[in-house]
């Protein structure tokens, strides 16, 4: 789409607006009741009211969430608040003329502004208006200057006494560096003292304008100004300006014949539009004040602003899209000890939600409500009828699309479920879808409806009853229940064939899942306590089961059952980790199974701060309803108000060709390509910050992709500011080349691209996507060229621009005959050296790399720069890797440190005992030695009596006594 060709028209103020009406507003805290006058500026920026005594109150327009009328007001609870507006009177008119306008900067820290108008239904038609002006895409998607521009309407409406703007309002506005506020307004001859105020008159919009340059000075893009115009002249022809426009604005990609680029007549009305000098724009020049206020405009957003209206094919089957879901919708902070809320589900919905949760329990006696709470929780309960009321209010405000209504049904009393019924039936009337459409029943093989189908209709996810086999029925038990199989339409059936609410099958031995065969035991088990409540779902009873037609939900077998059964209507759900396991080991089965029918993703029940996981992967396969915790503003809850703020923020976007096709297979993790995708180099240049922050501080900027899983480098980083300057910090820097992004969300023409800034005070994010902080603080420069190989420039060139390629050719083929002719690239591949080569009529590219020596890359910067960014790097992971060991360390430590010292206390009674007892066995032992030994010594001493007079002894010693006698009879004398 042309810049030159406006997409989208600011909001419309009509002039009853601006010229106010008479209201009474009321506060029940404070039980006062005051006349005021309500008005909206001109230019739809602020809605406010002024007192008798002439105080005024302002509210920012993007901050109003919604406008209740009627009923659906709040009304007065204060006696007083009742007797001034006679609401106990019978014939009270008082619902004709309330007006309430909620505001708030989320979803949970709401605020309710409650006024009563003079004359009956006067409040009606405020509440349409100021709610159309808030829907409005420029109001949330408005451009630089149109913040700027909200400053000055704002000190406009904000006068002293005298009806002159205080120079202390202007203080306020930018409070990072007073001294340069004193400076801008000296140099407009304005006064500067705190005390001092200024005349309206004094300063109008080409005064604001000459302030804010000499604040917020733009050299920057002075520098991009100087490039495209001649050197010698101080300004920009119209010639330049469209060439400026044609090779630095428009997208690269687009084809000249479909889209074509600006021509220099086409940019008079640009130059008209932003050149503050009236001579220049009679000569057809722009200046370089003039190029800042250019660039600050509408026709320079990031975001693609015809993406922001409906403008998407609604007609194919609910499958095929992306939907906006929400999980425990009820609950306004945490899953433990949060409390409920039905405003939650008001303010999802008017958020885009197109699919909320609702856990239903009995109620108590005697009045025997359906109530909405977290089961086995802390958290409080609201009534069932509540919820639906506000379902039924708020449904259809932000989108007509049909809204989703996600039972958990643990109540099991068929009176207060068939009361459950009843109340859907009775408040939702006809949006409630009660039977299928005739073109589309519940038979396999049938695809699901369109949401055109489904306008204005709410559909409801609940178990149904069904008939089981008699083999089934035999093996119920009491205290469990049964995962019901759908099959199409409910038929009659006997009660003694029916599975009611507390019955159970008992486990019986099934065949080994082979999508989940390679779960251990461990892993199965914490998958199932992740499940939180929703596995002890209650069977529906005949009311209930009789709403539930296109959302079916049944028990996940595998992917190969479900193609079998090839039935669309039907629905599983699955926690985050569940379906990771499922996305990882079977990526290419689940998108064809996203493609048949629907999927829904939970967070685990183990998030009980109400955290989200990041929807992205989930997206990558195709997962239709990926439910996150809409009251937690998290990153992925960012990142999920980003994509559904596209195709008119109605809660669907169609998913990509190769998404729904069934010939398109498509593997998420894919390296190569994708079928019918191009694939791109995106390049994102941070040149400069405008108004960061209201405190002076050193800033840096962070970018992120997110996408497929194969996407090359996804963070980048700028360096922080040498000097603490909120104002305009500015960052000259190589570019961040995302080489190859292979994203499937082509469609939406944007990726979902993160830009962070952080400072050393504080954090905000900007996505490019669209949900981004409101005073867009960044100017970036973004390029975007299809990734082509060079192999095949001259085809890509021929078919994207191919008057420009036969003019090329033309030029070329004088120098071809030589046969080698020098071939430009782009910057990003300068050490490759391309020669074009004519060989037998065709033309082939040879690549020679570029060699050089280490003393020659040691004298080029980028190389120098490279270098010293790894070593830095390396240094980084160092010290995290030093500081992990410590954390691990005094963690293990501090783990082990209590089990040891009672071990070792243990140990030393155990030693104690233990020595005791041998000190016991030593003396018994001992003790026995000695028994031993003197038994030993009387057996020994017995022993030797014995053998002195054995018979043998004593004739031995009388044969020896004989020989001794002749011995010595023998011998001589002497």
């Amino acid at each position: 789409m042309s810049m030159l060709t406006p997409v989208l028209q600011p909001p419309e103020v009509k002039e009853y607006l601006s010229k106010g009406e008479r209201f009474i507003k009321w506060d029940d805290e404070t039980a006062n009741a005051s006349p005021v006058i309500l008005r909206v500026d001109p230019k739809g920026f602020y809605l406010y009211w002024t007192y008798q005594n002439k105080e005024m109150e302002i509210l920012d327009i993007t901050s109003i969430r919604d406008t209740r009328v009627g009923r659906f007001a709040k009304i007065p609870k204060c006696q007083k608040l009742r007797e001034v507006f006679n609401l106990d009177y019978p014939h009270s008119t008082f619902l004709l003329k309330t007006l309430t306008i909620v505001s708030g900067p989320d979803m949970v820290d709401l605020t309710f502004h409650n006024f009563v108008s003079y004359k009956e239904n006067v409040g009606k038609s405020w509440a349409e208006d100021i709610m159309a002006i808030v829907r409005n895409p420029l109001t949330y998607n408005a451009s630089r200057y149109t913040f700027l521009e909200k400053i000055l309407v704002k000190l406009k409406m904000q006068l002293n006494a005298e009806g002159k703007i205080p120079v202390k309002n202007i203080f306020q506005m930018f409070p990072a560096d007073r001294k340069r506020v004193e400076a801008a307004l000296s140099a407009c001859h304005l006064p500067k003292g705190k005390n001092d105020a200024i005349n309206p008159e004094d300063f109008p919009e080409t005064v604001y304008k000459t302030f804010l340059m000499n604040l917020c000075p733009r050299p920057e893009i002075d520098e991009i100004f100087t490039s495209h115009h001649l050197k010698a002249k101080p300004y920009m022809t119209k010639e330049h300006l469209a060439k400026f426009i044609n090779k630095k604005q428009r997208d690269s990609r687009l084809n000249d014949i479909l889209f074509p680029p600006a021509k220099p007549e086409q940019v008079q009305s640009l130059i008209e539009k932003y050149e503050p000098s009236g001579i220049n724009i009679q000569r057809g020049q722009l200046s370089p004040e003039g190029m800042v206020w250019f660039l600050c405009g509408p026709e320079n957003n990031v975001i693609a602003l015809d993406k922001l209206v409906l403008y998407q094919d609604m007609t194919q089957p609910l499958s095929h899209y992306f939907i906006n879901s929400s999980h425990n919708t009820y609950l306004t902070a945490g899953q433990f000890s949060g409390i409920s809320s039905p405003e939650m589900y008001r303010q999802t919905l008017l958020a885009g939600c197109r699919c909320v949760e609702l856990d239903c329990w009995k109620g108590r006696p005697p009045d025997e409500e359906p109530i909405i709470t977290h089961g086995f929780t802390m958290t409080t309960e609201i009534l069932f009828k509540d919820a639906i009321e506000a379902i039924a209010e708020s449904a259809f405000k932000t989108s007509l699309y049909p809204v989703i209504l996600s039972f958990e049904n643990h109540v099991d009393s068929p009176k207060q479920q068939a009361k459950m019924a009843e109340y859907c039936r009775t408040i939702f009337g006809d949006m409630l879808l009660t039977e299928p459409l005739e073109k589309y029943p519940l038979k396999p093989g049938v695809p699901l409806p369109s949401p055109k189908d489904l306008l204005g209709k709410i559909l409801i996810k609940n178990k149904k009853k069904q008939s089981v086999s008699g083999k089934r029925q035999n093996s119920l038990k009491k205290g469990r229940n049964v995962e019901p199989e759908v099959i199409g339409q409910p038929a009659p059936m006997d009660a003694e064939d029916t599975v009611w609410a507390g019955d159970v099958a008992e486990e019986e031995p099934e065949e080994e899942d082979e999508q989940l065969g390679n779960l251990d035991e461990e892993e199965i088990k914490k998958m199932q306590s992740d499940e939180g409540t929703a596995g002890l779902e209650v069977t529906a009873y005949e009311e209930m089961s009789s709403l539930v037609n296109y959302i079916q939900p049944i028990k996940f077998d595998s992917f190969e059952v479900s193609a079998q059964k090839n039935r669309s209507y039907v629905i599983s759900s699955f926690t985050e980790l569940k379906a990771y396991d499922l996305l990882t080991k079977f990526p290419m089965q689940f998108v064809e199974y996203n493609k048949r029918q629907m999927s829904r993703i939970y967070p685990k029940g183990t998030r009980m701060d109400s955290s989200n996981y990041m929807p992205q992967m989930f997206w990558n396969v195709g997962c239709q309803m990926v439910a996150l915790n809409f009251q937690t503003m998290d990153v992925p809850m960012q990142q999920n108000m980003a994509l559904f703020e596209f195709n008119g923020q109605c809660g669907y976007l169609l998913k990509h060709e190769f998404m729904r096709r069934p010939d398109k297979p498509f593997d998420p993790f894919s390296v190569d390509r994708i079928d019918v995708v191009v694939a791109s180099t995106l390049s994102v240049t941070i040149l400069s910050g405008q108004f960061l922050s209201d405190r002076s501080v050193k800033t840096y900027v962070e970018v992120e992709l997110f996408g497929l899983p194969r996407d090359t480098k996804r963070k980048y980083r700028t360096k922080l500011t040498s000097t603490a300057n909120s104002i305009n910090p500015v960052w000259k820097e190589e570019p961040f080349v995302f080489e190859k992004v292979v994203s499937f969300y082509s469609h939406l023409d944007r990726e979902s691209l993160q830009i962070l800034l952080v400072t050393s005070t504080a954090l905000r994010e900007w996505d490019l996507s669209t949900y981004h902080h409101p005073a867009t603080p960044l100017l970036l420069a973004e390029e975007r060229w299809p990734l082509t190989s060079f192999l095949f420039l001259d085809l890509t060139i021929a078919l994207s621009n191919p008057i420009k390629f036969f003019s090329l050719q033309d030029k070329k083929s004088v120098k071809l005959k030589d046969g080698s002719v020098e071939v430009s690239f782009p910057k990003f591949c300068r050490c490759l050296k391309y020669a074009c080569v004519r060989e037998n009529g065709l033309y082939f590219y040879i690549l020679e790399p570029q060699t050089a020596s280490l003393a020659e890359l040691q004298q080029m910067k980028l190389f120098l720069k490279l270098l010293k960014k790894q070593e830095k790097e390396l240094k980084e992971l160092e010290r995290k890797g030093s500081k992990r060991r410590e954390e691990l360390l005094q963690k293990y430590s501090a783990l082990f440190s209590e089990p040891i010292y009672h071990g070792g206390k243990k140990r030393a009674i155990h030693s104690r005992k233990t020595q005791k007892k041998s000190n016991i066995k030593d003396i018994k032992k001992k003790l026995e030695a000695k028994r031993v030994d003197r038994i030993q010594a009387m057996m020994r001493n017995t022993s030797d009596k014995a053998w002195v007079f054995s018979p043998c002894r004593i004739k031995t010693r009388s044969s020896q006594a004989s020989v001794e006698s002749v011995i010595s009879f023998s011998s001589p004398l002497n």
